[in-house]
């Protein structure tokens, strides 16, 4: 996959991608770094991981940092801002991709705290971070993002459940962010081929992912759809916030300015 977007359209800008250390995040966040944003790879304990990543991005000419921060914890999210503050002065694109709620081993409530409540902590911590211009990207499924209208598995639901309300609560923000000048886009996709998630939900469910591949007739990997991600934080916004990406014909409308 080549980066969608061109060498030096991002020059001068500053990016945070949220849970960048792997997966949807490491690809957008790279792609953002080699457009010219100066980017921070954010993680919650896999370190070495990220600094890898960092690595990596410096040595072809890239500006990148990482920080860690338990999204879920108030104190490490100051912590991180006030990190970014320093070493870049503020931001210009924000990208909301951290979740989860699949793990084991978690509080019962941790889907919620994860995929809720700590994106509208992040959000408003990096509000005064935000220049007019800049953009709020925020990362979901189509599982989610239609579970008021269409099923999904039993094994996603609480994550489903908890990643909608997540989604509700930040689009509630979004008169005061476009007072402030801020963009606001979600980005929802099918399911997404090499995922954690996607992983865990095989597991769960063998077949699964084959058989929403059969339904879809494509699914989009990793760096397919982190490239989606990357082109909502610089494409025109949609008049209803949200990209869709991939197959929706299985999936019944919802009309998100009702919810």
């Amino acid at each position: 996959m080549t980066n969608p977007l061109a060498p030096g359209s991002l020059d001068g800008l500053r990016a945070l991608v949220t849970g960048s250390s792997r997966g949807i995040g490491a690809d957008t966040v790279t792609y953002l770094a080699e457009a010219g944003a100066s980017v921070v790879v954010n993680y919650r304990n896999k370190e070495a991981r990220a600094n890898k990543l960092v690595e990596k991005l410096v040595a072809t000419g890239a500006s990148a940092i990482a920080i860690g921060a338990d999204l879920t914890d108030e104190a490490s999210v100051a912590a991180m801002f006030d990190t970014i503050q320093t070493d870049l002065g503020g931001l210009d694109i924000l990208v909301l991709n951290a979740s989860g709620g699949m793990e084991s081993g978690m509080e019962a409530d941790y889907a919620t705290k994860l995929n809720r409540d700590a994106q509208l902590r992040v959000l408003n911590a990096a509000l005064p971070l935000l220049q007019p211009g800049s953009r709020v990207v925020f990362v979901t499924s189509h599982q989610a993002h239609f579970i008021h209208t269409t099923p999904t598995m039993p094994e996603y639901l609480p994550v489903a459940l908890s990643k909608r309300a997540g989604e509700d609560a930040l689009r509630g923000l979004i008169p005061t962010l476009t007072e402030a000048g801020i963009g606001f886009v979600v980005v929802s996709g099918d399911m997404i081929e090499g995922t954690i998630t996607a992983t865990l939900l095989e597991r769960a469910n063998p077949g699964a992912i084959s058989a929403r591949k059969d339904a879809a007739g494509k699914l989009y990997n990793v760096a397919e759809f982190a490239a989606e991600v990357a082109r909502a934080a610089v494409d025109p916004i949609p008049d209803d916030n949200t990209r869709l990406v991939g197959d929706t014909s299985d999936f019944a409308p919802t009309d998100d300015a009702a919810e």
